[in-house]
């Protein structure tokens, strides 16, 4: 779920990938549709597939409240749709906040982007674009939602969800009855993010992109702990978490170089939207800065969970940004 940093003028460039020969091109087009991605789910949930219009299939995993509703007059609360980012997939809010929505009686819809958890992989050397990712989730929420639901998305799935906020006019954009960013990439993208980072803690930005641009995370359980989530965090679970990482991503989310030319994402809401732009603390990835660019796109108040990480969802106390985001949802309008 964490911002991948790609350093502006950085003088050592990662190795370049070998021209495929017609025998590797010909792996790339014959190699299996979906992959897996071994996550148990737990009771009350369900995994199933989107079918996109271009024959691609989506991983949703579900969970309905529980019959009758835990609140007397809650039963008709808005369903909660969940965009992740990158290394991650569905199952990061399977883990914990699905189960805690869904007692409090809303229904909940986690997503894989494409080329992530057991989604297809596409014939392309990254998943998507933001656009493609953005007319995805339209897809699944204007088939199989029936009612506007709350869009929540973390680091770069909360850029997603920019995305799909500036597209609301649009055709084949379901209307949202809300929106919930978390420790999201700002509008502008990662770029200022990584500037910050060089110019005042120049050790953190080289582990930043070690972790991530390099995907060092991936075998170093300590830099893992670090990047995604907090001190406090038992290694048994870090490690378990880090292998689900590893096994969630084929394909990188996006080309980033494309993705930081098209940004920012265009100014969208005419202020009838309802938005929470949260952060964390001790995120080692979004900066105190990028949250507030992201609230003043917004035109709203940011709100910092104190104590957790940048993987808010999964941290040892996930219980504090899902109670915040709870306490948002009463409040809304119905």
């Amino acid at each position: 779920s964490a911002s991948v940093l790609t350093l502006p003028r950085l003088s050592i460039s990662p190795t370049m990938p070998a021209r495929a020969s017609p025998t590797t091109t010909m792996t790339r087009r014959t190699r299996p549709l979906r992959a897996a991605c071994a996550y148990t789910l737990q009771e009350g949930q369900s995994r199933r597939s989107h079918r996109l219009p271009c024959g691609l299939d989506l991983e949703v995993i579900a969970q309905q409240p529980p019959s009758p509703p835990p609140t007397p007059g809650r039963s008709e609360r808005p369903p909660l749709v969940f965009v992740h980012g990158s290394f991650h997939a569905a199952w990061c809010w399977a883990e914990r906040w699905l189960p805690f929505f869904s007692h409090a009686g809303f229904p909940c819809f986690a997503l894989s982007l494409r080329a992530q958890g057991e989604s297809s992989i596409p014939s392309d050397t990254v998943a998507g674009t933001l656009e493609t990712h953005t007319g995805d989730i339209a897809d699944f929420i204007r088939k199989e939602v029936p009612v506007p639901p709350i869009l929540i998305g973390h680091s770069f799935g909360g850029l997603i969800v920019q995305q799909y906020i500036s597209c609301l006019q649009e055709p084949f954009h379901p209307k949202l009855s809300g929106a919930v960013l978390v420790c999201s990439v700002p509008p502008s993208g990662n770029s200022g993010l990584v500037w910050r980072y060089l110019l005042t803690k120049p050790i953190a930005a080289i582990k930043v992109t070690l972790s991530l641009a390099a995907k060092a995370y991936a075998n170093s359980l300590p830099l893992c702990k670090e990047t995604f989530f907090s001190s406090q965090m038992d290694d048994e679970l870090v490690l378990r978490y880090q292998n689900l990482m590893k096994e969630s991503s084929k394909l990188p989310l996006f080309d980033l170089r494309k993705l930081n030319a098209s940004l920012p994402v265009p100014s969208a809401t005419d202020g009838t939207l309802e938005i929470l732009v949260m952060g964390a603390s001790n995120d080692f990835i979004v900066d105190a800065e990028g949250l507030s660019e992201t609230a003043r796109f917004y035109n709203v108040q940011p709100v910092c969970v104190k104590g957790v990480a940048h993987d808010m969802m999964l941290d040892c106390s996930w219980e504090k940004g899902a109670a915040i985001i709870l306490s948002w949802l009463d409040k809304l309008a119905p």
